[in-house]
This record gives structure tokens, sequence and C-alpha cells, in this order.
């Protein structure tokens, strides 16, 4: 394991707003009630797994306009990434290296992820911490949850929650790079016959720090509840949101880097100049519909409906594409004397679809025993198809060169019990089927390929907590838990593997743990051993549209341990901090490199043994200082400092552990400074001032290798990355009624 460098460590050790394990314990002392819709896919305060719980305090402090996953950067394990290098537009969350793709994530327990794609954009729900009440983070595994396959992380959002009072609240933010965030957002209140309604409208733009790579997000979400009675009640939601970003998915060359770190090469045209509407537009709409109903004081059902459409493109200019890969003839002139093979045009590549279904849960508490029985039945619909709206000869207008259809069918059961025995041991067992029917009618650059895999997954999870000590001033357990994730393939993947079908990834994932809980300080550890079959990792190259390719693995592993402290010596300071330390390795990889020097073109076939996975660093640390030097104010006045840091460790870009492949490893310091008051017409205004990588840290936080090949004997590698900004601020503030 690498050792830290003393002053990052010292950022990452002192420096940090509210760390995971306090949240945790904040949130354990407080007890919340969590909704039913997600009560069955949450991990208890008492199960064995590892999770991270964020309520709407938690949320509200760093809601500036920064997507979700900033939001959770500070989490234990966690590293955050932007396209635009502002936390604005296509943004990503990896947890213990485990990409976005791998990441279950579940709103109102109803499925988020793209169902071929598999993975959660968050881009297109702009704005969603503005209505979430709580979000739960699990590492690892985790407890069986609705959707795609939880392969090393698992988030559910709640976002459903509805005041019993009326009540109103405009938010407004500004700051670097020309960032806004507008925010409306009120509700009637419970009134007579159990009718209620809610209703957010939020805006977020920036210009970003990449060049041409600004974004103009809207989200638009309405709730109508009603209490039928005590027992029973009906909820619908619909939330829509609409994202125009430019784009920035190609990264920087290393060699830009020294000179140009916001240049952005899309969108070239043969003059010089750039496209001005090299964009990704795309619009997601959300309908949930939830009934709950409670039998008797110990059995309640839950049961939602619920379909996402999607529809949108990307479009860009081409500059000299063939006509023989749009399926056009070539331009002969006039006189027939000249062919022309290629044309500068402009294109659009849609995605059109719709994912529907149901899940539902049974849950039984009573005592000493908790039961739950739940599942989903979900369909995906999918239409990939594209446009040349210009091009500069030989083209027809609107020019359709493909449409592809693809199906895919998703079953989901499971059951979980939980058992507490002498009021310390607590059994744990959660057993899941997973039924997956894919059908893909063709790639654009493939349309003969049509694979059809089916899957049939289980997936059992065994755990054992053992509470030492269980008094409000002092709680301690010892923990342990075992589970196997099962994970199909995605779309990407079987269009790179056109010869040879990709096969699905298997995961046992084992957990040990210990929390401590005391009046005025907190600690945890955790062991982790993730063991993969045939896991899918990056070849370090990614396609057209910014995504990266895979590869099946025989074997590889992530180890590790996290560690989590917080201290509060008084009322007016706290200190929290989290470390993980792991070791990531593919036992096996082999690298092919395409070999100029052999007249024959053959490519070279370089094992490697034992090397680090892409994108997973071995070090990640986070923590800080929150002052709250003010006390029983007048108009209970809130004066709060917090002083956050974080350090991410160096980072291969493949699996080959090249050390000319990587990323280097940084260290941040943001600090943030609220004030609230509570003091009439308003509810509270409260004043946020975010400052953001204060000493102006240039960094890049993803990347990717973009070509490797030999020539003259010599490897020549082209490695790209994603550069995030420098010191950045914004100013938020908020009236509430």
């Amino acid at each position: 394991m690498q050792n830290l460098n003393k002053s990052l460590l010292t950022i990452a050790a002192m420096c940090a707003a509210t760390s995971t394990f306090a949240q945790q314990s904040d949130t354990a002392k407080a007890k919340p009630l969590h909704p039913v819709e997600v009560r069955s896919l949450r991990a208890g305060s008492n199960s064995p797994f590892v999770k991270t719980e964020l309520n709407a305090a938690d949320i509200e402090k760093a809601n500036l306009g920064q997507d979700l996953p900033y939001l959770l950067q500070y989490t234990p394990s966690a590293v955050v990434t932007s396209d635009a290098g502002t936390g604005v537009g296509y943004t990503g969350l990896r947890v213990r290296g485990t990409d976005g793709i791998r990441m279950n994530v579940t709103m109102n327990g109803i499925p988020v992820n793209d169902a071929e794609s598999q993975g959660a954009f968050f881009v297109d729900f702009p704005d969603i911490a503005s209505s979430t009440s709580s979000i739960q983070l699990q590492r690892g595994v985790g407890t069986s949850t609705n959707g795609a396959g939880a392969f090393g992380a698992t988030m559910s959002i709640s976002n459903l929650q509805q005041a019993e009072t009326a009540s109103a609240e405009v938010s407004n933010s500004y700051g670097s790079f020309n960032t806004w965030k507008n925010t409306v957002h009120g509700g009637t209140g419970l009134l007579k016959g159990g009718f209620q309604f809610d209703a957010r409208l939020s805006q977020i733009t920036s210009d970003g720090y990449i060049d041409r790579s600004a974004s103009n997000l809207k989200a638009l979400q309405l709730i109508a509840g009603w209490k039928i009675s005590k027992r029973t009640s009906l909820r619908f939601m619909v939330m829509t949101g609409k994202e125009k970003t430019g784009q920035g998915w190609n990264g920087v060359t290393g060699d830009s880097l020294k000179t140009n770190r916001t240049f952005n090469e899309l969108g070239l045209k043969s003059n010089g100049s750039y496209y001005d509407n090299q964009t990704d537009n795309y619009q997601q709409d959300y309908y949930q519909l939830f009934f709950d109903h409670k039998f008797k004081k110990h059995l309640s059902a839950h049961v939602a409906g619920f379909m996402t459409r999607g529809k949108g493109y990307y479009e860009e200019y081409k500059m000299a594409a063939s006509f023989s890969d749009y399926g056009l003839p070539n331009y002969v002139s006039p006189s027939g004397t000249d062919t022309v093979t290629t044309t500068d045009l402009i294109r659009q590549l849609w995605l059109d679809n719709y994912y529907y279904g149901s899940v539902f849960s049974l849950l039984y508490n009573k005592k000493n025993t908790e039961l739950a029985f739940g599942g989903g039945i979900t369909q995906y619909l999918g239409k990939h198809y594209g446009y040349i709206t210009w091009a500069q000869l030989n083209v027809p207008d609107n020019y359709r060169w493909y449409l592809l259809h693809s199906q895919k069918n998703d079953l989901n059961l499971y059951v979980k019990a939980q058992q507490t025995i002498a009021d310390k041991w607590i059994l744990f067992g959660d057993l899941q089927y997973r039924h997956v029917d894919y059908l893909i009618e063709g790639f654009r650059n493939n349309q003969t390929l049509k694979p059809n895999p089916i899957y049939n997954f289980v997936n059992p999870k065994v755990g054992l907590t053992y509470l030492l000590k269980n008094t409000n001033k002092d709680k301690q357990k010892l923990y342990a838990s075992f589970a196997v994730a099962n994970k199909e393939p995605n779309r990407d993947d079987f269009e790179a593997s056109p010869l040879s079908q990709p096969k699905a990834e298997r995961l046992n994932d084992v957990e040990v743990g210990y929390e401590l809980n005391k009046r005025k300080w907190s600690a945890a550890a955790n062991l982790y051993n993730m063991m993969y079959k045939d896991q899918l990792v990056f070849t370090g190259k990614i396609n057209d549209v910014g995504a990266y390719t895979r590869t099946n693995v025989p074997e590889s592993y992530r180890r590790g341990i996290e560690l989590q402290a917080g201290y509060m010596p008084t009322y007016w300071l706290k200190f929290n901090g989290n470390v993980t330390f792991s070791d990531n390795k593919v036992k096996e990889f082999t690298e092919y490199i395409d070999n100029y020097d052999d007249p024959n073109g053959n490519q070279l076939a370089i094992v490697h043994k034992n090397t680090p996975i892409a994108l997973t660093p071995s070090t990640i640390a986070g923590g800080g200082i929150t002052f709250t030097p003010f006390r029983y104010m007048k108009y209970e006045q809130v004066i709060a400092l917090d002083i956050m840091g974080k350090f991410v460790s160096k980072q291969y870009l493949d699996n080959s552990g090249d050390e000319n492949k990587t990323i280097k490893s940084y260290g941040l310091c943001d600090l943030r400074l609220r004030y609230s008051i509570q003091a009439k017409p308003f509810r509270e205004v409260l004043v946020t001032l975010a400052l953001n990588n204060i000493f102006n840290k240039m960094y890049e936080s993803n990347g990717y290798v973009y070509y490797v090949y030999q020539l003259s004997g010599s490897k020549i590698i082209d490695n790209r990355y994603f550069p995030q900004a420098g010191f950045n601020c914004m100013a938020g503030l908020t009236l509430k009624f």
C-alpha cells in the first residue's frame, strides 16, 4: 500500500465536513422512520452491512447546484468526477473503484439505472437533492434491491416526503463559471379529505470549466398524496428532467494538460473553427404510483407501478466521414472523372425508450423478528437510430442510416429475514432470484450482430451482528456478512466482443466490521474482501460516445479496510475523518497492442499478472472540522464553518500496471460557511458560501487510454485526462416560508 504524503494526510484527516460515521451516529440517534417504499430495500441499523446515510439536513448543507455524486464525495471510499470539471452536467461516482455501471440506484424503490448501459445518469434528474429527504449508500454487495444487479455499491434515494403543514421555499445560488441554480419548492400540507400536493421547479446552468462544456438543466417534480385512512395511502409522482450539455467526454491529452487544461477537441470543423451545437440533448420523464396499506400492527404491504420515458440525442460534427460507413455510395462527379469517398457532415444519434413495470414488498415486524418479501417485474423497450441532418454533398435531407430495436425483461424476487436472539445476537438472511432476458437487434457499427442472452441469477446473503453494548450512551457492535452478486454484461460489452459473447460477472463479498458510538466520540472499522470471477474490467479505451470498453478477466479482487472516526470535545467543535486502504488486483490480464512494425499487421499480446485494477486508488481519505462557535443567539441564529478535505492516491488508466498510464494522486481542501436565522416573515433564511479547492490544485480525477501501438520498436501511448477546476466558489441564498 502506498504511504500518504504527510501534508496531504494532514488535510485529509483534519479537513472535512460531516463525515459518514458521524452522520450515521446522528441518524441513529434520531431514529428516522423510513418510508415504506424504501424500507424493504435499505439496510437497517443493526444489519451486517456497511453503509452511509444522509438525511435532509446533511443534503441541504452541500446543495448549491452540483450533481448528486458531489454531495457524496466525502463519504468513505468515494471518488467523484465531472466531464465539465465543475460537478455540473455529466458527473460520476465510484465507490471502492466500483463505477456507476455497477452501482444499483433506486428512487423510492423504483429502479433508476438504464436497462442497457446499466449506468445511472444523474444529469437526467437535475437538482433532485432539493426534494430528497434521505440517501442511503451501501458499500459492497449490500442487501437485495430492485433493478440492475448491485455489484459493489447500492444507492437508495427517497424523494417522496410531504410535510404535514403548508410550506414554500426559494433557493438561488451563483458562482464560478457563471453557474446558476434556481429552485422553487412548495407544498399545501395535509388538506381536508387527506389530500396534499407538492411541487418543485429547478433550473441549473453553467458554462463549465472545460471549453464548450456548458450545461442547461431543467427539472419539474409534482407529488399528489391521498391518505385514504390511517392504514391506507396513495401517492403519485411525476418528475421530468431535461438536459442540454456540451460534449466534454473525450478528455484532454497529456500534452494539452501542460499548455491548455481546458482544451476540448470535439466539434472541430474543416476550416479550423468549432461547431457551435456539439451537444447532448435528453429528456427523461418519471411516472411513479404508490399504494401502501397496513393490514395489522405488524404487517404492511407496498405496491408501486412506474414508467420511465426517455428520448434524446447527441449531435456532432464529423470531418471526412466515409460514405460507406453510412450505407451510401461514393460521390462521382457529373463528368465521371472524380470519385469522392468522404464528406463533412452533422449527425444525430438518438435513443428512444420506455422502461416500465411494478415493484412490491410485504413487511412483517414483531418484537425480535423482521421479515420482508418483495420484488419487481420490468420491461425495457428501446430504439436506437441516427440521422444525418447536413452534409457537404451526396446525402439526402434528414437521412436515417440505421434503426435498431432492443428489449429487456427483468424479474426479481427476494426474501429477507432478521432475527434477534437474547437481545444480543442478530441473524440475517437474504435470498434473491433474478431472471434477465435481453434481446439486441443489432448495433450501429455491426447491424448483423443480434445477441439474445438469458440469465438466471441466485444471490444469497447471510450475516451476523453481535451487540456488545446497546444503551443510549454506549453502542457497540460487531458484524460479519457473506454476499453473492451476479451481473449481466451491458450493451457496450456485447458490441465490443462480437466474436465471443461476454460472460456474466460473479462477486463473492466478505465483510467484517466493528462500530462504536459514545456520547462524544465514535469509531468504526470495516474489512472487505471482494472476490470476482469473470469481472468485466476496463481495457483503457472508450468508444465514440465516451463509454469505456471492458473485457472479462478470470480472477480479480478488491480487498481493504475502511476506517472512520468522529470526536466532539465540545458543542461547538467536531472532528470527523475516514480513510480506506486497499489492494486491488487482476490476477492475469492480456493487453493487445497494434504492431505497426509487423508487415502482416499482427497484434502484440502481452500477458500481465497481479496488476492494479484500473481507476481503483489504493488510498482514499476524507475528513474535517466543523465549528459552530455561537449558541443561544436571538432568532435561533446558527453560524457554522466546515473545513473539508479529500485525498485520492494514484490511479492506473488500464489494467497493465504501466506507470506511464496513470493519474497522479491529489489532495483537496474546501471551506463552507453557513449562516441561518429564523426571523419573520420567514420560517428560516439560510446563506451559504462554498470555497472549493482553496489551494487551487491542478488535478485530474478520471481518464483513459486512447490508443497504444508499437512503432519502430517503441511503444506509443496517448493518455486522455479529465481536468477538474482549480479554485472556484458558490454562494447560495434560501428563503423558507
